[in-house]
């Protein structure tokens, strides 16, 4: 699997009657036997406030490669797929349950996750042999 694109943002309400500004959604792009494909997480807002419970990171953005600040909700999505890698045969997934969110962070290897943004940057892609090179044994 080749990681193209890793990148999070704040939904915003399209309607006044609807609930998005609660929401963040995380994407991930990557290729996988040469079809391209766009993993989506979306989730609630408030998780963010929290993830320096359950990451190592105390602020937000959470690291820089380069010329970008990699922000918590950039890497969501990242996260999700290397703890599940069943997700690569899905377009969504929805977490709203604050405990289910903060197991898909326990045990990452968050020096790593460096490393593929650093290529994302330089090289606009990383190559994903194993996702369990990225999951603490």
């Amino acid at each position: 699997m080749i990681v193209k694109e890793c990148i999070g943002y704040e939904l915003e309400k399209a309607k006044s009657n609807t609930s998005e500004d609660f929401f963040n959604r995380s994407e991930l792009t990557f290729l996988e036997e040469g079809e391209e494909k766009t993993f989506h997480v979306l989730y609630i807002r408030y998780f963010d406030e929290l993830f320096s419970s359950f990451t190592p990171y105390e602020n937000d953005p959470i690291f820089t490669v380069g010329s970008r600040d990699v922000h918590f909700k950039d890497i969501v999505a990242l996260v999700c797929l290397l703890k599940n890698p069943g997700f690569r045969h899905r377009k969504r997934v929805y977490i709203n349950n604050q405990k289910e969110f903060e197991e898909y962070f326990k045990g990452i290897q968050y020096d790593k996750l460096i490393d593929i943004f650093a290529n994302l940057e330089q090289n606009k892609k990383y190559d994903l042999a194993s996702p369990l090179a990225f999951i603490q044994q």
